[in-house]
C-alpha cells in the first residue's frame, strides 16, 4: 500500500469483496462537536439505568485513548434486512436484528479476514476491531466515514439502501485518506417520531434511550414501569419501528448470510406458543442469538408485561389465551 488514497481503496474493495455493505474511512481525533451533545444527554438522564454510557467519557470522544497513536478509522457496514417475517400477526415481536446469531461474533468473525488483509498490505501496523463492545461513538464515526447520516430516529441511514445494518469499527494507527462525510437526507419527514409508540424520539435527532422499547425489553434489568402498558405494540425484544416507517428502508435488499437467516420454528411460533414458552423451547429457538442477553428470565418478564390485563370483570382480552390469560408464564 504505497500512499493513504491507495491504502483506503484496497481496503474498500477488500471490505466489499468479503460482504459489508459498505466501507469508509475518518480521521481518528477528537469528537469536538459530540462533547456538549453527550454531556446534554448523560446530564438529562436519557440513558436510563444504562450506566455503562456514561463511564470512559474522554475514551468514547477520543479514539487515540483506544488505540495509541491511531490515525485513521475504518467504519464498515454489514447488511442484516431479512424478507421472511413472523407467520403470526398477534404474535410478541422480536426486533429482525435478532433474528439469526449474535451479530457480536459473526461481525468479530467476518473482520478478522480484513484485518490479515490490512496487515499483510502494510506491514506491521497496529488496529483494533470494535463491535459494539467498547466505548466507541459508532454512529458518529460512520458519519464521518460517509457510510450515511444520522436520521431524526438516530440510526444511520444510507440512500438506496436504508438502515437495516450492523456497524463496527477498525482502529489503526495506519495512515488512510478519509471520506467526504455523509449528508443529511431526511428532509421534512417525521415519520419516525411520530410512529414510536413511546415517544422515546423526543424531537428530531434525540432519542431518550430512557424510554425506547429496545431499552425496556433489553437493558432494563427491574420490572418495565407500569405507565408503559399497552404502549409496547407487543415487542417482546427490540424494536423496529423507527426503521419499518422510515422512507428510506423501501430500498433496503435481503442480506446473504447464512448466520443472519431466522429458523423457520422462530418465524412460525404462534402467539400461543410464545406466552407458553419454556426454557426448553428458549434455549432451542435463541441458541447463539442475541436473544440469550436478555435470558428466560428477562424474556419471561417482557412476555408477562404484554399480556393484557383482566378488566373490572374479570375477563381478558379473547386473544389472550393459554398461560397468558392467567398473567403467568410456565417455569
Amino acid at each position: 500500500m504505497p500512499n493513504p488514497r491507495d491504502r483506503s481503496a484496497l481496503i474498500r474493495a477488500e471490505a466489499h469483496r468479503l460482504g459489508f455493505l459498505a466501507c469508509g474511512v475518518a480521521r481518528a481525533e477528537f469528537l469536538e462537536e459530540e462533547v456538549p451533545r453527550l454531556e446534554q444527554w448523560l446530564r438529562e438522564k436519557r440513558h436510563g439505568d444504562m450506566a455503562y454510557m456514561a463511564n470512559h467519557f474522554d475514551m468514547r470522544l477520543d479514539p487515540r485513548l483506544l488505540v495509541p497513536g491511531a490515525k485513521s478509522v475504518i467504519s464498515l457496514a454489514y447488511n442484516y434486512f431479512t424478507e421472511p417475517k413472523q407467520t403470526d400477526t398477534e404474535a410478541p415481536k422480536l426486533s429482525t436484528y435478532a433474528y439469526g446469531r449474535d451479530y457480536h461474533k459473526v461481525l468479530k468473525q467476518r473482520l478478522n479476514p480484513l484485518i490479515e488483509f490490512i496487515k499483510r498490505e502494510s506491514g506491521d501496523a497496529d488496529m483494533r476491531a470494535f463491535v459494539d463492545s467498547a466505548p466507541v461513538m459508532e454512529k458518529a464515526w460512520a458519519q464521518r466515514a460517509g457510510i450515511g447520516w444520522a436520521g431524526k430516529n438516530a440510526n444511520i441511514i444510507r440512500q438506496q439502501q436504508g438502515s437495516f445494518f450492523f456497524l463496527c469499527e477498525i482502529i489503526t494507527d495506519l495512515e488512510l485518506e478519509p471520506d467526504a462525510p455523509a449528508t443529511d437526507h431526511c428532509g421534512t419527514c417525521r415519520r419516525c417520531i411520530d410512529a414510536c409508540p413511546t415517544g422515546a424520539i423526543i424531537q428530531p435527532y434525540v432519542v431518550d434511550g430512557s424510554k425506547c422499547i429496545s431499552y425496556f425489553t433489553i437493558e432494563l434489568k427491574e420490572a418495565i414501569p407500569q405507565e408503559m402498558k399497552g404502549r409496547m405494540d407487543d415487542w417482546v425484544f427490540g424494536c423496529d419501528v423507527c426503521q419499518q416507517v422510515c422512507p428510506w428502508n423501501r430500498f433496503s435488499t435481503p442480506h446473504g448470510d447464512p448466520d443472519f437467516l431466522p429458523k423457520d420454528k422462530l418465524m412460525n411460533l404462534s402467539r400461543e406458543e410464545w406466552y407458553g414458552m419454556n426454557e426448553v423451547l428458549f434455549d432451542e429457538l435463541f441458541e447463539r442469538s442475541a436473544v440469550k442477553r436478555t435470558k428466560f428470565s428477562g424474556l419471561k418478564r417482557n412476555l408477562e408485561f404484554l399480556c393484557k390485563p383482566r378488566d373490572n370483570a374479570g375477563h381478558t382480552d379473547h386473544l389472550i389465551r393459554f398461560s397468558c390469560s392467567s398473567g403467568t408464564l410456565p417455569k
